[in-house]
């Protein structure tokens, strides 16, 4: 945890609520798309987000100063996420525009309509591919390979293993594997 971040946990927990606002607010949109991708929906994303800011405000004082502030609330995130239960799997216009990757450097070009259809084309492959693991693999997928976090980040996320990250890992990625092929026959040679 940098300085100035432990600095606003100790001015929260010593009474000052206005210090959580700057706290958190570098987070606010990675909490957001981390949760649309893993709820599917708007809605769904605003309410795990909302209540995954709660617990971090309520629960401050169990959070490990040595150990980061980030990590520590993306993993009240996932367990806010879990906890909504029975999350939809909604594919959404909005989840294909852009939650699923950045596309910011693609806007700035201007890309061409033809070269839009094809991303919005695998997108929706994508969050079709998504629906066929399971909650724990979808939520492993994500975090490592659409977010980018480490094996190590992973586990402390979802509170697994590292051990379990790789298995769960390693299942979800075949039945990507397996999924995109069967959509998309021509794929099946790059996929490996």
């Amino acid at each position: 945890m940098d300085v100035k971040e432990k600095e606003l946990v100790l001015r929260v927990l010593s009474g000052d609520a206005a210090a959580f606002e700057p706290l958190v607010l570098p987070y606010r949109r990675t909490l957001f798309g981390l949760a649309y991708k893993m709820t599917g929906n708007r809605e769904d994303a605003l309410e795990v987000s909302q209540e995954a800011l709660l617990r971090a405000f309520r629960y401050l004082g169990k959070c490990d100063l040595e150990r980061g502030f980030r990590n520590w609330l993306l993993q009240i995130l996932v367990n806010a996420a879990r906890d909504l239960g029975g999350r939809k799997r909604a594919e959404s216009e909005s989840l294909a525009s852009g939650f699923l990757f950045d596309d910011a450097t693609a806007v700035a070009a201007g890309p061409k309509p033809e070269d839009e259809r094809g991303r919005s084309e695998i997108r929706g492959r994508i969050i079709e591919a998504l629906s066929v693991l399971t909650g724990r693999e979808r939520e492993i997928f994500i975090l490592r390979d659409l977010e980018e976090k480490s094996i190590r980040e992973t586990a402390e996320i979802t509170g697994s293993s590292a051990i379990s990250v790789r298995v769960h890992l390693s299942r979800a990625r075949g039945k990507m594997r397996e999924r995109l092929a069967a959509l998309d026959p021509t794929l099946e040679g790059g996929l490996r």
